[in-house]
């Protein structure tokens, strides 16, 4: 039985648009090649701020984000960042009696503002918040103290089958690989994430499903 269900954030509640975008004309260079070069990194395994690096090598992505900050240009997450299934589904799922967590691998700004959204969840933190980032194991401690259920009946959602599908399943939580964005689309049909996910999915409202049943 699954009781709580515990959501990634990029790629799986929020599109990487905006923030790819944003890169791109702080670099100066056309939105097109920084989505190329993302869709590059995404195929040969690397993580996807590989791409920073190969239109600026050497990068020190930390300060640029500060630098960006400091210029008015910085992180923005808002309503239209939201895949549309999102707030149906989460809303959803607390209506057949899940717990609903978030839990990703973004910024302190970025838990704020999505809590400022006032999505249908329980809790909602950041990799930033925690001090500690997936996929290192002692993050789904973390996630499993939020959850407030055991591994088995906790279902971790995500679209990066190195940074969530593996490392959830090694922690004994039960796992969704949800094919959606770069990630999600290229391993989807990958035998070993086929093999670690409990489920693929192509919609959070999917998991409505999962739980009912």
């Amino acid at each position: 039985m699954i009781e709580t269900i515990v959501l990634d954030i990029g790629e799986t509640l929020t599109r990487d648009d905006r923030y790819w975008a944003s890169w791109a004309d702080w670099l100066g260079i056309p939105r097109h090649t920084i989505s190329a070069l993302v869709g590059a990194a995404v195929t040969q395994g690397h993580d996807n701020s590989r791409a920073l690096k190969l239109v600026r090598p050497g990068i020190d992505i930390d300060a640029e984000y500060a630098a960006r900050e400091a210029a008015g240009r910085g992180e923005q997450l808002g309503e239209t960042d939201l895949y549309p299934d999102v707030r149906p589904a989460l809303a959803g799922l607390q209506a057949l009696g899940a717990r609903v967590v978030v839990a990703g691998n973004q910024t302190t700004k970025a838990g704020d503002m999505l809590r400022a959204l006032d999505l249908p969840a329980g809790h909602i933190v950041t990799s930033a918040e925690w001090g500690v980032s997936k996929p290192d194991p002692e993050f789904f401690a973390r996630v499993l103290d939020v959850a407030q259920a055991a591994p088995v009946n906790t279902l971790y959602v995500g679209d990066h089958p190195a940074n969530d599908i593996f490392p959830a399943a090694a922690a004994g939580l039960r796992t969704a690989h949800l094919r959606r964005g770069p990630l999600g689309h290229w391993w989807a049909d990958d035998p070993q994430v086929r093999a670690a996910a409990d489920w693929s999915i192509d919609s959070l409202t999917d998991l409505l499903t999962l739980v009912a049943h």
